[in-house]
């Protein structure tokens, strides 16, 4: 069974056991999370996809680890001006493992 779930406006596929890496959740490590965005449930007896979410169609998952990713530069440059600016981001991230798939009605 696996599903296309939504969380933080971007879209996954997902199966049972495995491991994805979402946008910050905000919860803590070793909690459950319940994503019931679901866009499309499949499995073998075939496929229902919701308009736009499967109606009691939600997926458990676990808080593996929260962390940062890796530092990416933004440098801007303007030739001929002496204009540079040179910053730099990290993004903060959830990992998460998939537990359960419950497919609505």
């Amino acid at each position: 069974m696996y599903a296309i779930v939504e969380t933080c406006g971007k879209q996954y596929r997902v199966q049972e056991g495995d491991t994805i890496t979402v946008e910050s959740l905000g919860v803590d490590e070793g909690e459950t999370v319940l994503l019931d965005k679901v866009l499309l449930v499949g499995s073998d007896n075939g496929v229902s996809v919701g308009t736009p979410y499967v109606p009691g169609a939600s997926v458990s998952a676990s808080v593996v680890t929260n962390g940062r990713g890796a530092k990416i530069l933004v440098f801007k440059f303007k030739s001929k001006k002496n204009y540079r600016r040179l910053r730099g981001h990290r993004q903060n991230f959830t990992e998460i493992r998939i537990d359960q798939i419950t497919a609505g009605a």
